[in-house]
C-alpha cells in the first residue's frame, strides 16, 4: 500500500519522501507482526490438540500397562515359589538321606552318623521358620521324633564305648608311673612306709615327694576314643540329654576309680575300726594311706581329670560336675580314714605318723586344689583342706600330751645298775625324729600363731620336753637307796641327753649355752658320786685317829714306828680298806657307764684320788704289818691289783659274772 507523492522540489520534498518510506516499512512491520501471532495462535492450537490425544492414548494405554506389570510379577512370583520348592524339596531329600543314616546306627559310620543328627537339627530349624508350608507341623514333628531315637543310639553308642575302654588300673601299672625311689621293691606298697622313719629315711622321702617331675599320669583310656566320647556327649549336651550324660558317666567310671584303689590296697575302714587295731598294724596302714594318697592324687585322680576335661572340653560345668561325681566316693574312703586317725585316741607314738598324714596332706595341697578346681568339687576341697587342720590340731595337741607324759612318767622300770633310763633314750630319740620334720613343724607352729617365730617356738617346746625330762628323772634318781648311785644315774642321763644334743641338729636350736650348761651338771654329778661312794674307804688311808692323841705318828724310813702308832690299828685300818673295797668292787662292777669315754674318765677321776693315798699308806705304815705274821692277810692289794680292778668298775657285770 502506498502514500501519494507530493510534488515539488528542494528540501521539503525529499523530507516527505523520508517519512513515507518509515511509514510504508512500519506498516510492513505491523503486518509481519499479525501473521506471526496468527502462527502462534495456530501452532498453541495444535499442540493443545496434541496434548488431548496423547492423554486420551495413555487413558487408552493403562490396562495394557497394568496387565503386563502383573505378568511381570507372577513370573517373579513363579521363580520365587519354584526356588522355594526346590529348596525344601532338598530339606526333603537331605531328610530322606540322613534319615537312611539315623536308621543304620552309629555304629558303622559315627561321622556320618553325627553329620546326620546335624543335617536333622537344620531340617528342623528350616520348617520352623517356614511355619506358612502347610506341612511344616507335620515335618517337624516326624524329625523331633526322628531326632529323639537318634540321640538315644548316640547315648547308648557312649555308653558302650566308654564303658568298654573303661578299666580298673593295675597296681604293678601305677607304680610304673612313679619315682623309681617310690616303687615298692616287695610286698605291699606301703611296705618302706610302714614304720616310724629315720632320720634319713624320713629325710629321702621327702626329698622324693616333692620330685613332681619324676611322675606320669597313667592313661586311662586310649587318646583316640577320646575325641568320639567328646563328640557324642557334645551331641547328649545339645539335645538335652545332660543329666543322663552325667549319669552314664558316673555310673561307669566311678565303680572303675574305686576298683583301681580297691587294687591297690585301699580299705573302707571306719574309726571303730581303727580303734580296735593293735599299734603294729595301725602304724604299717598309715604308712600305706600316705602312698596310696601320693598315687591317687598325682596319678588317678590326675588321670581322671584328664580324661574329663577332654571329653566335656567346652562344658566347664560339666567338666567339674562329673569329675566331681567319680571322685567323690574314693576321696570319701581316703579322707575317712585320715579322720579316724585325727579323731583317735591321742598316744605319743602317733606324733610321728600325725606329722608324715600332715606332712602329705601339705604336700597334695596345691595339686589337690588344681584338680578339684570350680564350684562343683567346692565341697571335696574343704574336706582335704579341713582333714589338713584337723591332722594339725591332733599332732600339736599330741605334744602337749608328750610334755606332760614325759614329766610325769611314772614308770616302775628298774635300772639297777644306773645306766641310762629307759625314758631318756625314748625321749631323745622322739626329739631327733622332731628335728626331721623341722620344717613340717614350723608349719604346723604357723597354722596357730600367725606372724610368730616359728623357730623360737620349736626351740621352746624342744627345751620344754628336755626339762620335763630332767624333772622327771631327778624324781626316778631318789628311788636309789645308794646316794652314790643316785648320781651315777643323773650324770649317765644327763650326759647322754648333752651328747645326743650335741651330735644332732638339736645343737643349733637349743643352742651352745644350754650345752655347757648340762655339760657342767654332768661334771657336779660326778664329782658329787666320787665324794659320796669313796668318801669313807679313803678315811681308812687317812692318818688321822692313828694315835691315841690323834696326832699324826709316822714310820720311819727304815721300817721303825714312830712313837704312839698302834700296829692294831694300822692292821684294822687295813682291813676296814680291803672289805670296803672288795665291797665297792662287787656293788659298782654291777653299775654301768655306758658311755666308754665317760666311764674312762671317771675311773681315772677315782684312781688319782685312791692310788696316791694307798701307795702313801702302805709306804708310811706297810712295814708295821709287813714284819708280822699273815702280812698278806692286811695288805691283800697291791696299788696295780686296785688298778687293774678299778678298770672292772660300771661294766654292768651280774653277780655270777667272773672277774676278769
Amino acid at each position: 500500500m502506498g502514500i501519494p507523492s507530493r510534488k515539488g522540489g528542494g528540501a521539503d520534498g525529499g523530507a516527505v519522501v523520508g517519512v513515507d518510506a518509515l511509514s510504508e516499512r512500519a506498516a510492513q512491520m505491523r503486518e509481519a507482526l499479525v501473521k506471526n501471532q496468527s502462527i502462534t495462535d495456530n501452532m498453541v492450537s495444535i499442540l493443545g490438540s496434541f496434548d488431548h490425544r496423547l492423554s486420551a492414548l495413555e487413558t487408552a494405554m493403562r490396562p495394557t500397562q497394568i496387565r503386563t506389570h502383573a505378568i511381570r510379577r507372577a513370573h517373579e512370583n513363579i521363580d520365587k515359589t519354584l526356588k522355594a520348592a526346590e529348596v525344601i524339596l532338598a530339606q526333603f531329600d537331605a531328610s530322606r538321606q540322613a534319615e537312611a543314616k539315623i536308621l543304620k546306627g552309629p555304629n558303622e559310620d559315627l561321622e556320618s552318623y553325627l553329620q546326620a543328627i546335624e543335617q536333622l537339627r537344620n531340617n528342623i530349624q528350616f520348617f520352623s521358620n517356614n511355619k506358612s508350608f502347610k506341612s511344616s507341623d507335620g515335618v517337624i514333628n516326624h524329625t523331633n521324633n526322628l531326632l529323639s531315637k537318634a540321640i538315644s543310639k548316640l547315648e547308648e553308642e557312649f555308653k558302650q564305648l566308654l564303658s568298654y575302654y573303661s578299666k580298673p588300673v593295675e597296681p604293678e601299672r601305677l607304680f610304673e608311673c612313679l619315682p623309681n625311689s617310690m616303687r615298692p621293691s616287695s610286698g605291699s606298697p606301703g611296705d618302706s612306709n610302714g614304720k616310724t622313719p629315720s632320720s634319713k629315711s624320713h629325710s629321702e622321702h621327702h626329698n622324693n615327694g616333692t620330685e613332681n617331675s619324676a611322675y606320669t599320669t597313667p592313661t586311662l583310656i586310649p587318646p583316640r576314643i577320646l575325641p568320639l566320647l567328646h563328640d557324642l556327649a557334645q551331641q547328649m549336651v545339645q539335645a538335652g540329654n545332660q543329666q543322663q550324660l552325667q549319669r552314664i558317666y558316673r555310673d561307669i567310671r566311678s565303680p572303675v576309680l574305686e576298683e583301681s584303689l580297691q587294687k591297690l590296697g585301699v580299705e573302707k575302714l571306719s574309726k571303730d575300726d581303727v580303734q580296735k587295731m593293735q599299734w603294729e598294724v595301725l602304724e604299717a596302714k598309715i604308712g600305706n594311706w600316705i602312698h596310696f594318697m601320693r598315687i591317687a592324687v598325682k596319678l588317678l585322680f590326675a588321670g581322671e581329670r584328664k580324661v574329663c576335661d577332654q571329653i566335656f572340653a567346652g562344658f566347664d560345668f560339666l567338666m567339674d560336675q562329673c569329675f566331681a561325681e567319680v571322685t567323690n566316693g574314693s576321696v570319701a574312703v581316703l579322707l575317712s580314714f585320715g579322720d579316724a586317725i585325727a579323731k583317735s585316741k591321742r598316744s605319743p607314738e602317733k606324733l610321728f605318723v600325725l606329722l608324715d598324714m600332715y606332712e602329705i596332706m601339705r604336700e597334695l595341697h596345691s595339686e589337690i586344689e588344681a584338680l578339684f578346681r570350680g564350684k562343683s568339687c567346692s565341697e571335696i576341697r574343704e574336706s582335704a583342706l579341713g582333714l589338713t587342720k584337723r591332722l594339725a590340731q591332733t599332732a600339736q595337741e599330741t605334744f602337749g600330751d608328750f610334755e606332760e607324759a614325759v614329766e610325769k612318767d611314772a614308770t616302775k622300770t628298774a635300772v639297777a645298775d644306773g645306766t641310762v633310763h629307759p625314758l631318756t633314750s625314748y625321749v631323745i630319740n622322739y626329739v631327733k625324729f622332731l628335728f626331721d620334720y623341722q620344717s613340717t613343724l614350723k608349719q604346723l607352729f604357723q597354722e596357730f600363731v600367725s606372724g610368730d617365730d616359728s623357730h623360737s617356738q620349736l626351740a621352746a617346746v624342744t627345751m620344754r620336753i628336755m626339762q620335763a625330762l630332767q624333772t622327771n628323772l631327778d624324781g626316778k634318781s631318789k628311788q636309789y637307796k645308794d646316794v652314790s648311785l643316785t648320781h651315777l644315774f643323773l650324770m649317765n642321763n644327763i650326759h647322754y641327753m648333752v651328747r645326743s644334743v650335741r651330735r644332732s641338729e638339736a645343737k643349733d636350736l637349743l643352742g651352745d649355752d644350754w650345752v655347757q650348761r648340762h655339760r657342767r651338771i654332768v661334771q657336779q654329778h660326778a664329782n658329787q658320786y666320787k665324794r659320796i661312794a669313796w668318801a669313807k674307804i679313803l678315811q681308812c688311808l687317812s692318818v688321822q685317829g692313828l694315835t691315841s692323841s690323834g696326832g699324826g705318828s709316822s714310820v720311819s724310813v727304815d721300817g721303825g714306828n714312830s712313837s704312839g702308832v698302834s700296829r692294831a690299828i694300822i692292821k684294822d685300818r687295813l682291813k676296814t680298806f680291803n672289805i670296803q673295797f672288795e665291797e665297792l668292787h662287787q656293788k659298782q662292777s654291777q653299775w654301768t657307764v655306758p658311755d666308754t669315754e665317760l666311764r674312762e674318765s671317771l675311773r681315772l677321776a677315782v684312781a688319782e684320788v685312791l692310788l696316791p693315798a694307798y701307795r702313801s699308806f702302805i709306804k708310811r705304815f706297810g712295814p708295821l704289818v709287813e714284819n708280822g705274821k699273815n702280812a698278806q692277810k692286811y695288805i691283800r692289794y697291791t696299788p696295780e691289783d686296785l688298778e687293774h680292778m678299778l678298770g672292772e668298775f660300771f661294766e654292768g657285770k651280774t653277780l655270777n659274772e667272773p672277774k676278769r
